[in-house]
Formats: C-alpha cells, sequence, structure tokens
C-alpha cells in the first residue's frame, strides 16, 4: 500500500446547518491560533481553560498568538487528570469563569485533551445558559475523538459520563506538532481512538494502522496528518447524520461499553487511561463477536494482534491491579449510556470494518463471556 500524501495543513468540515464548524488540522496550527479564532469571537476576550500538565508546555504560545490577533485572555487552570471531570471541579470552574469576566456573548477555549475539553465545554454549556466554545486539544484522543461532536460531560461513581450536555464548538484547533509532548503511554492511549475508526467501517484505513503505526508513534508530520485528518472525517460524517446519538452514532462508541466498565472498576484512575480501556474493549467486542458466532476469530485475532503489538492492554490481565467480581462489573455496564429500556446495547462486528449496533443483547451470554475470559488466553 502506497503511503498517504503529506500535507503541511488539512481542514475539515463538521456539517451542521448553521451550526457547522472547521477543524484546522497540521503543525503550526497553534501559532495561528489567534487569527483562526478571532472570525468566531463577538469581542476581543477570551477566557482559556486548561490543565496543570499543558499549561507550563504551551499556554505561553496560545497567548501570544492570541495577542498578536488582539485578543485580550485570562487563564483558569484545573488539576490534569480524569479525577477533575466531577461535579465538584465543574462548580470550581463555573464560578472561577464567572469571576474572570466571562459574559454571555464570550467564548471559552478548551485548551487541553479530553478531561478538558469535556469539563469546558459542559461549563460552556451550562454557563449563563449556554456561551460558545472552542477546543484547542493537545492529546492523540482529543485531536481525533473527543474534541469533535460536541459531547461535554462530567463521570459519576455510578459510570463514564453520564452527566452532561450536546454543545458543539464554534471551531476545532488541532495542531499536530504539540503530541511530540506526550508522554509515550498516553500517546499511545491515543492512538486506540484512530485504529477504531477503521474497525467501525474501513477496513483499508485499519490495514493503513497496521503498516504505518510505527511512523504515527515517531511524530511522523505526514502520517500524523493523514491519521488524524481521516479520524476527524469519519467523525464528523457520522455527527453530521446524527447529531445527537439516536442512531448510528453510537458506532463511535466501538469498545466504549466495555471500555466504560473497566474504567469504573478502576476508579478512573492512572491505572487505566481511557484510551486504553478503549483498547481493551474493542478487543473484547471483537472477541464476543467471536463467541457469539457473528464475526471470523481471524479478525478479531488481527484486531488484538494489532492493538498489542501497538503497546496497548486486549486482556483484562494487561489491567494493572486486581479487577471487580464479574457480577459487579455487569452491574457497571447497566449503567451505560446507549442502555435502551433496560437493554443492553452493544457495538459487535461482523469483521473488520463491519461494526453494528446490537440492542438486547443476553446479559447471561455477557455475564458468561465476562467469567471465562478472567483469564488470559
Amino acid at each position: 500500500m502506497s503511503h498517504d500524501p503529506a500535507p503541511s495543513r488539512t481542514l475539515v468540515n463538521v456539517d451542521l446547518g448553521q451550526r457547522s464548524y472547521p477543524i484546522h488540522i497540521g503543525e503550526g496550527v497553534l501559532a495561528e491560533a489567534g487569527a483562526l479564532i478571532a472570525p468566531h469571537l463577538k469581542r476581543p476576550f477570551t477566557v482559556i481553560v486548561t490543565d496543570d500538565n499543558v499549561a507550563p508546555l504551551h499556554l505561553d504560545r496560545l497567548g501570544k498568538a492570541l495577542e498578536a490577533a488582539g485578543i485580550q485572555h485570562r487563564a483558569v487552570i484545573v488539576p490534569a487528570g480524569e479525577a477533575s471531570k466531577s461535579f465538584a471541579r465543574l462548580e470550581s470552574l463555573c464560578r472561577d469563569l464567572l469571576a474572570a469576566g466571562v459574559e454571555r456573548a464570550d467564548t471559552i477555549l478548551a485548551f487541553g485533551g479530553g478531561v478538558i475539553g469535556d469539563l469546558a465545554g459542559f461549563a460552556a454549556a451550562i454557563l449563563r445558559r449556554g456561551v460558545d466554545f472552542i477546543q484547542l486539544p493537545t492529546t492523540v484522543l482529543a485531536q481525533v475523538d473527543s474534541s469533535v461532536g460536541g459531547k461535554t460531560g462530567i463521570n459519576t461513581p455510578e459510570g463514564k459520563n453520564l452527566i452532561g450536555a450536546f454543545h458543539q464548538p464554534k471551531a476545532v484547533l488541532a495542531d499536530t506538532g504539540v503530541l511530540e509532548t506526550l508522554p509515550p503511554r498516553q500517546f499511545r492511549a491515543g492512538y486506540a481512538e484512530i485504529v477504531k475508526y477503521g474497525l467501525i467501517d474501513n477496513p483499508e484505513f485499519f490495514e493503513w494502522c497496521e503498516q504505518n503505526w510505527r511512523r504515527v508513534y515517531e511524530g511522523d508530520t505526514g502520517a500524523l496528518i493523514h491519521a488524524v485528518g481521516v479520524s476527524c472525517r469519519a467523525k464528523a460524517a457520522i455527527v453530521a447524520r446524527d447529531e445527537r446519538e439516536s442512531g448510528c452514532r453510537a458506532l463511535l462508541n466501538l469498545g466504549h461499553t466495555f471500555g466504560h466498565v473497566l474504567e469504573a472498576a478502576t476508579s478512573y484512575s492512572d491505572r487505566l487511561y481511557h484510551g486504553e480501556g478503549v483498547a481493551a474493549g474493542m478487543a473484547l467486542a471483537f472477541r464476543y463477536s467471536v463467541a457469539a458466532g457473528l464475526c471470523s476469530g481471524q479478525d478479531a485475532g488481527r484486531v488484538c494482534n494489532h492493538l498489542a503489538a501497538a503497546g496497548l492492554p486486549v486482556e483484562l490481565a494487561d489491567i494493572e491491579g486486581e479487577l471487580p467480581d464479574t457480577d459487579s462489573l455487569m452491574q457497571l455496564m447497566e449503567q451505560d449510556k446507549k442502555i435502551a429500556g433496560g437493554k443492553l446495547v452493544l457495538i459487535l462486528a461482523r469483521g473488520i470494518g463491519r461494526a453494528f449496533i446490537a440492542a438486547d443483547v443476553p446479559r447471561g451470554e455477557v455475564r458468561d463471556f465476562l467469567s471465562e475470559i478472567r483469564e488470559p488466553r
């Protein structure tokens, strides 16, 4: 298979009528942030929400880009990590934004990974009954997935993202150059979401991933822009068809039902990053699909082998520490947002690139499957 072209910049549009917005992807986007953001502002003032990992690395550059465009700005810095997606942090962030002078016509900049995008986006959705926001994702996972589509929210002990709102950004600025500062484990975790787009409905892209994942990991500009661009186009197309997840958008949750259970079971801690949960969840979804007679063992093996080669967990035993018993895992699964009429809904696969929404999956069969895989193959 030939290598992808190596553009320095690509533009993807999320087509939602009057609420459509651009995704600017490429190396050096951050340096142009002021010029790219200015057309979306009602006045030359914004508040940046970021975390204490991103701020020392990139906040100064963003500030200079805004100043170059004549945009005044303030910053609110929250603790990094999934624990910040909480009611307590949401309350303190909203109060900090009000103290910073955010008015109804202002715009919030969500500058960070998926946690910041979800938290700042939710705050924007509810502050003064809704203010504009722009996503500036700084992780692989956020650039290819969570910054696009308008899902915002926080976690509760009952489950992940159970409290939130749909609130579309005005634009997304994805600078692939900032990804070089990510810790390797966090980079790998985000890669799982790239693979997901191949597994949903693009087997050619999955094959590209199999052949080019090392280039992505090495920070090859062309490979990164291609991977982020393909992922964003895929998500934008699905969001345009089903903005509020009443149908096909649920396909984007491939691996997420099992993954969210594992994240909750590990208390949303550093034991398991979100992308690692998605990787394990996709492996489990394919293995369950084999057990249900839907998918060939060869396809499931390819998926597991690729994810494992890329340094991602594919077995429950790959997750650090002890997991709760099977009944506890099932209780967590029954809190999933995709539960419909009390029935389990899973995203399963008939093969690579052939994912589908399976409604009314028998609980007993899922429980038996989880019991059988408690030990590695």
